[in-house]
Order: C-alpha cells, then sequence, then structure tokens
C-alpha cells in the first residue's frame, strides 16, 4: 500500500516539474505556507547567500536553502535526493513571480478583493483561501501591507502555487506601480498614506514630533529588517525594530500612534513565519523596552 506522505511527495514534485518546465521557478513550502528553514552551513547566511539575493553572496548549497532565492527551474536540482525530504514534508508548491516574469496582487480578504475590482484593471485571477491572487505580466519591488489586506509579490518574494487562475494576464499597470512608490506626496490631513501604516495619520498622532517621511522611513527599514530573515531571527528582528521606532518617539508629548507602527512590525514578522502570538510579543517587549527604560 502507498503511504499517503509518498503519493502528496509524488503530485507536489510532478506539479513543480511541469511548472519549471514552463520556465517558472519553483521551490517547497511547508505546510504552514512558509519556505523551509536553512540548513546549518546556511543558517544566519553565514555562507554569505545566494548569488541571486539581494545581497550577492557565493552560496552555492544543493538543499532548498534561502527561501525564494532556491527557486529554480532546473529539473535534476527538484528532483535531487538533497531536495527529497523538504518535498516529503511540503505542504505546497511555491514559485517566485519575479522570477517568472510576474507579478501577483495578494488580495487576502473580500474587502481586498473588492477594492481590486474598483481600482486595478482585470487581469488573471486566482483564487486563495481567503481572498484572490491577480496576476500582471512584469516585474517590480516586492512590498506587504500596501494598504488593508494587499501584498505585493514579485522580486525577492515567492507566491503559493494555486492554479492557473482565470481570465487574460495583463500588462503590469501602473496603479499597481503606485501602491509602493516612495516618491508620493504627503497626504492630506486625515488621509491614509497607502504605502505607510495602516492606521499612522495625525489623527492618531496628534502628539508627535516627526514628520509623515520620517516615521515612514523608520518603519520601511523595521520592516525590511524583519523580511531580511525570512528563514530564521525575524523574531527578534521584530524586536529590534520595534524598540528603534519607539526609541525616537521618547522625547515626543504624545500620543505618537505607536500602536498602528506596531501592528505593521506584527504582520510582516507574520508573514515571514513567526507565530502571530510571538510576533506580538516580541515587538510589544521591543517598544517597552525603549519607553520603560526612559521613564
Amino acid at each position: 500500500m502507498t503511504h499517503p506522505t509518498s503519493i502528496r511527495r509524488d503530485r507536489l514534485l510532478a506539479t513543480a516539474l511541469h511548472l519549471a518546465a514552463g520556465c517558472m521557478p519553483v521551490l517547497p513550502l511547508r505546510a504552514g505556507k512558509g519556505p523551509f528553514g536553512n540548513c546549518p552551513d546556511c543558517t544566519n547566511n553565514v555562507c554569505g547567500g545566494r548569488p541571486n539575493m539581494k545581497t550577492p553572496g557565493p552560496c552555492i548549497c544543493p538543499r532548498p536553502c534561502h527561501a525564494w532565492a532556491a527557486a529554480t527551474t532546473d529539473p535534476h536540482i527538484l528532483a535531487s535526493p538533497v531536495w527529497a525530504t523538504a518535498w516529503r514534508n511540503a505542504g505546497v508548491v511555491g514559485y517566485h513571480p519575479g522570477g517568472a516574469g510576474v507579478t501577483v496582487v495578494d488580495l487576502d480578504d473580500a474587502d481586498a478583493v473588492t477594492w481590486a475590482r474598483t481600482n486595478l484593471p482585470p487581469t488573471r485571477a486566482v483564487t486563495t483561501t481567503r481572498g484572490e491572487h491577480w496576476v500582471y505580466r512584469g516585474v517590480m519591488r516586492s512590498t506587504n501591507h500596501v494598504r488593508p489586506g494587499v501584498d505585493i509579490k514579485s522580486r525577492m518574494s515567492y507566491a503559493r502555487w494555486l492554479g492557473p487562475g482565470t481570465g487574460t494576464m495583463t500588462i503590469l499597470p501602473p496603479a499597481v506601480r503606485a501602491l509602493v512608490e516612495k516618491e508620493e506626496s504627503t497626504p492630506a490631513r486625515g488621509a491614509v498614506d497607502s504605502s505607510t501604516s495602516t492606521g499612522w495619520d495625525r489623527n492618531v498622532a496628534t502628539g508627535c514630533c516627526h514628520t509623515l517621511a520620517f516615521v515612514r522611513t523608520g518603519l520601511d527599514n523595521g520592516i525590511d529588517r524583519i523580511k531580511g530573515h525570512p528563514d530564521k531571527g525575524a523574531g527578534t528582528a521584530a524586536y529590534g525594530a520595534a524598540r528603534f521606532l519607539a526609541s525616537r518617539h521618547t522625547a515626543c508629548p504624545g500620543p505618537c500612534g505607536l500602536d498602528s507602527l506596531a501592528e505593521e512590525l506584527i504582520a510582516s514578522a507574520v508573514s515571514v513565519g513567526v507565530p502571530a502570538p510571538y510576533a506580538r510579543r516580541c515587538v510589544t517587549n521591543g517598544m517597552n523596552a525603549a519607553l520603560g527604560a526612559v521613564a
């Protein structure tokens, strides 16, 4: 009798090989949708990282390390013995959108889907557990939480393969690129900037001494540090980012809307596989450490 694990492994590998034959770089993802952790030789990027990562390095590890950077179209690597354990424990096939020449607008819930239908050009849509993936032809920078329930997955990111979807794939439109532009003008008083936190504005930060640009830069840097640890250490990065952000506001009369910034850091940590309760604890402790040190 064939073991269910073997059936799942063979099915996922067959799907991966089929996608790779169509020039889509693929990799195994865990049942929890995240990538597999680095092997001991690659832990904490002591190997230097793969050549195609944000900071190029010399790593030539044959295992599926470094998350999205491990995605490949090479059938020999995909079916190799060193990838067998990952496929045996995988829950889904992942792929690197940027490597496939596409951008995925990840719509996490019904509200996000409704927003997209009103504000974005139609394109190929793939149904997900809670929402949809809208796939456009073209590549751009990846950014999470560009607005409530919306992530952009393209360069230096991975997405789950959930099927080919329906509809005609269209060219990546300016409306999607604009979601992650850093050069946007400051929004009107009371408006929420789409590339900043989902609740930080002068209505919640009436006692903050800093500009929107200052807060956005600090938040973006913190999120980048967290996302730079997709395999290990994201919780520690979240603690450090929260402590740093809070320390920038200790001279403000307050309130500074730190709760909304904290939620952004927590969401970023969760997006790279940190359990939500642990992510919240790390961020809360980091902010308390900064604020408590001054009290």
